[in-house]
């Protein structure tokens, strides 16, 4: 299927378009020629064909206002700049690896040194285990240092990471070394700043429903639907990703968009493998029997996180009583929260049943962007819990059934704060830096005397780079090397077949669960994140991972696999 937005070659020449209802009048504007006006269509189409090439800049003028195209392939000098003309190169095949050997690392490709500096550090992570990266949303925002999720390009590579030659380049070098990649995609808001939609396209916006960010996007409009499909088919056969993480999908009022998405690309895949993955508050099972791989599991986190550091505030008040037999539910079932109250929702049900879908229909994680970088002060677990009981979450997160994901520098003990970081102008910046304060103000940090530190600061991207603290890197290392070495050799050839047999809190802060695999085996992992030992029935024979006892010690893990 032909792209329908953004510049496409048609010979010798290039046919430009831009759906702008809302403009009588577009012209086309290129260095060195003439400004061209573009043919309207009833249906709010402007388009033109002119003899180009690639690198060609251009930009599109409505009335006396200059705006770059919405699905520019590339940018120069910023999100308010020159479009740009490009033609990917043509995609290596690769089939792709199966999801369940995925062990997922997300990270922030500015903090890794842009692209070229991803392609550096993979076959380190493919020495540690890792078999697929995900890269933080990179599509053109403003300035030079933002997580992402400003973007208001998105089909346009941010400058500061580097070109999409160079993205290919990493894509490759990934495959080269088994590991699949990744793109956080944002479907449900645009970044305050760059955003020119509303002047030409008012029809993007819902105007009966908001999300955080502001208006809802409208997929009901055929139009709108279409431009992040073509997206999503952009990042996948042009560019070459693996798979897609679609970013807040709770906020997307038109889900049965999503399934369609999902059946649609599966199709154009064929045999090639893409992997199809949510994040989605709302806990809706329903879209992983309908196309989607997996779901982040929030649930799963903010279980370990209560249990690990004893924090109940925010959104871990659902989690504040019985932690404990809230985490069993989420690794025997899925989610905790298949459809109770919730008091983060002051006592609206949230989640769908979800004990019948396999295992690997979670991404279960200690960490990510989110939960670390929407602290007041970015504090990671290394901060924030004991040595010991921390060790023994990663190994049961490690060893679990459920596909793992590493948040970077987790791996190498990192205690440098993972902060919001943003790149605005004046009075943008003054805004977010008030609004960040205000949010958390009534933190007992900032009432005596802690400055939240200014997102806009380049201290604050820089503060954040996890390699810049941390002591034990080899200590670090070395434990997840050997989890995650225990991972493919005992339980990713297992994998495909796995179910729950049981989980169940035992005592304190202490879960045994077990599943039988896909072979018939038996996999059993008690944890034990408490400072008392617990009594419990634990199998017979030696555990794989850990030393026998007949007690669960304090801030132990064991795993066994029976016959």
């Amino acid at each position: 299927m032909s792209m329908q937005f953004g510049p496409r070659r048609e010979g010798d020449a290039i046919r430009f378009s831009l759906w702008a209802p809302d403009a009588p009048q577009v012209m086309l504007e290129r260095p060195g020629e003439r400004d061209q006006p573009m043919h309207r269509s009833d249906d709010g189409w402007h388009v033109l064909t002119v003899p180009g090439r690639a690198s060609q800049r251009y930009r599109f003028r409505i009335g006396n206002t200059l705006v770059p195209d919405p699905a520019s392939r590339r940018q120069d000098s910023g999100v308010h700049g020159w479009s740009v003309v490009t033609e990917p190169a043509p995609l290596q095949p690769w089939p792709g690896r199966p999801w369940h050997e995925t062990v997922l690392y997300e990270c922030h490709a500015g903090l890794m040194g842009g692209f070229a500096g991803v392609t550096a550090r993979l076959p380190e992570l493919a020495r540690l285990g890792i078999t697929a990266v995900e890269l933080m949303p990179i599509a053109a925002f403003p300035g030079s240092r933002n997580w992402g999720y400003d973007g208001v390009l998105p089909f346009a590579v941010a400058e500061a990471y580097g070109t999409a030659e160079a993205l290919q380049e990493l894509i490759r070098r990934a495959h080269e070394l088994k590991i699949s990649v990744l793109l956080d995609v944002v479907y449900n808001h645009f970044g305050p700043d760059g955003n020119y939609l509303p002047l030409y396209a008012g029809q993007f916006y819902r105007s009966d429903k908001s999300t955080p960010w502001g208006a809802a996007i409208d997929f009901r409009v055929p139009e709108v639907r279409r431009f992040f499909e073509d997206n999503a088919r952009y990042w996948l056969f042009e560019i070459g990703f693996d798979g897609l993480r679609f970013d807040a999908v709770h906020a997307i009022a038109d889900t049965d968009w999503l399934d369609a998405l999902a059946g649609d690309l599966r199709r154009e895949a064929g045999t090639r493998r893409i992997h199809l993955v949510l994040e989605n508050e709302d806990n809706g099972a329903g879209h992983l029997r309908r196309g989607f791989d997996a779901q982040w599991n929030d649930d799963v986190h903010h279980a370990f996180h209560v249990l690990l550091t004893g924090e109940t505030n925010a959104y871990y008040q659902d989690f504040a009583t019985d932690p404990a037999d809230l985490l069993a539910r989420a690794l025997g079932e899925g989610f905790s929260y298949q459809g109770q109250a919730s008091a983060n929702r002051k006592g609206a049900p949230r989640g769908e049943p979800s004990a019948d879908l396999p295992p690997t229909s979670f991404v279960n994680f200690l960490q990510n962007h989110d939960q670390t970088g929407n602290r007041a002060f970015g504090e990671r677990l290394t901060i924030l819990a004991d040595p010991a009981a921390l060790k023994a979450a990663i190994a049961q997160l490690l060893l679990a059934p459920q596909i793992p994901m590493i948040f970077m520098g987790e791996e190498i003990g990192s205690r440098a704060p993972f902060l919001f970081f943003t790149d605005h102008g004046p009075e943008l910046a003054k805004a977010v830096r008030e609004g960040r304060r205000r949010e958390f103000a009534a933190f007992a940090a900032v009432a005596g005397g802690r400055e939240i530190p200014d997102p806009n600061a380049p201290a604050s991207f820089a503060a954040s780079d996890p390699a810049r603290d941390a002591p034990d890197r080899q200590t670090w290392l070395a434990l997840y090397h050997h989890l995650l070495a225990l991972r493919h050799d005992k339980i990713m050839p297992r994998l495909k077949g796995a179910a729950t047999i049981s989980a169940a809190a035992i005592a304190g802060k202490a879960v045994l669960a077990r599943w039988r695999m896909g072979d018939g085996r038996v996999l059993t992992i008690a944890a034990n994140l408490g400072i008392t030992q617990v009594e419990a029935k634990l199998p017979a024979q030696a555990p794989f991972y850990g030393e026998p006892a007949e007690r669960l010690a304090p801030a132990t893990t064991l795993a066994w696999l029976s016959p």
